[in-house]
């Protein structure tokens, strides 16, 4: 019986198996797809604080930005430049496959092209198949890292997130700005559609929604060239589980709703919540204690982390589905101000935008063009 066995190869997965076997523990990590890493289902944008989470070389990094433009209808638009890097766009495929040989190392075993089917909480077993034929696994300790459909989680009769949004993501030929990404809030109700900059003649452009996502990346790549390099598809999970532990497991990264709502991003959080999971997991061999109030410390430690920046994080979706196309160019006019944009440059931060987004809400540009009824009415959306 292995001390471990972590559901999932992805960032959050690799992270909590590496950190499980540096502390000695048996560390089994079980992975449906025949390469980790592959297929890639994930923009590619990671903050500072998120590259620094992975724990990797430089090996992944195609490009680097440090600022954004904001575009929305025609002659409607802010940008606004650090002039030193902000964020790493990354080929995910040789992260992921890095991070989990970081984990190897430590002396994780993985079992590829391993699918878990059914797992039994009562037992505290799990059933799997695949290159190694139909088996079923005790467990001391289960960490599921297995994405926005947990098979895990299912098992354990908890409820999925609220929303699970759909994204589209093509490489394109590109000859824009290389170090500035582009958000175009208009070309989705619910998100947003964007343009990550690969160098200054590639660039990967995508968009994520509830509903009619296929038409409306058609569209939105309409505006493009044509020549596609290869396109992707992905799921994003938004709004947390109600319940992150219990019979021995605890759910980490994309598969317990961890993405940030205002970007979708899951490497952050991910990496975040596998820290605690591994920390508790390790705590919890230690004492031979693997009951759920010995595992209910990890939904305290993510929780106290990053929590309530999901929560607050959450309520600005609530809002932004709000904004009609006019309201968001009135917004982007309005904030299109020196003060306002330093205010973006000094005080953003990707990972945590709760405080940024609070003190734009009160800016006098946002006042004078929406009206304080107009405000409060945007605070009550994001209270509901």
């Amino acid at each position: 019986m292995y001390d471990v066995i972590v559901v999932g190869a992805g960032p959050t997965g690799s992270t909590a198996a590496r950190l499980c076997a540096d502390a000695g523990l048996s560390t089994l990590v079980i992975e449906e797809h025949a390469a980790v890493g592959y297929p890639v289902q994930c923009a590619g944008l990671l903050s500072n604080s998120a590259f620094a989470e992975c724990e990797v070389s430089g090996a992944s990094v195609f490009n680097t930005v440090s600022g954004a433009k904001i575009c929305g209808s025609p002659g409607h638009e802010l940008s606004f430049d650090a002039k030193a890097p902000k964020a790493y766009v990354v080929d995910r495929g040789r992260l992921d496959h890095e991070m989990a040989e970081r984990a190897a190392e430590s002396g994780a075993e993985f079992f590829l092209k391993t699918y878990v089917t059914s797992i039994n909480p009562e037992k505290r077993v799990i059933t799997t198949t695949g290159v190694r034929g139909k088996e079923e696994m005790p467990y001391k300790i289960l960490i599921a890292a297995d994405g926005p459909r947990s098979v895990v989680a299912r098992g354990l009769d908890i409820a999925p997130s609220r929303f699970v949004y759909s994204g589209i993501q093509a490489e394109i030929q590109w000859d824009g700005s290389p170090h500035l990404v582009e958000l175009h809030p208009n070309a989705s109700p619910d998100f947003f559609a964007w343009v990550i900059p690969l160098s200054a003649s590639r660039a990967r452009i995508g968009l994520c929604g509830l509903k009619d996502v296929p038409a409306r990346f058609a569209a939105f790549a309409a505006k493009f060239s044509p020549s596609n390099i290869h396109e992707v598809t992905g799921t994003i999970p938004l709004g947390i589980r109600s319940r992150t532990y219990g019979s021995g497991c605890m759910i980490a990264g994309d598969a317990a709703g961890f993405p940030k709502p205002t970007s979708g991003g899951g490497v952050y959080t991910g990496a975040r919540s596998a820290r605690h999971a591994a920390s508790v997991a390790i705590d919890a061999c230690e004492l031979g204690d693997f009951s759920d109030k010995m595992l209910s410390g990890y939904e305290k430690l993510w929780h106290a982390d990053f929590g309530r920046e999901l929560e607050l994080g959450m309520k600005a979706m609530n809002l932004r589905r709000t904004l009609s196309p006019d309201e968001i160019d009135r917004a982007i006019d309005a904030l299109n101000t020196p003060e306002t944009l330093d205010l973006i440059l000094n005080s953003g931060d990707m990972d945590k935008p709760s405080a940024l987004l609070r003190k734009l809400m009160f800016r006098p540009e946002l006042i004078r063009t929406f009206g304080i009824l107009g405000i409060k009415s945007m605070i009550r959306s994001m209270m509901d």
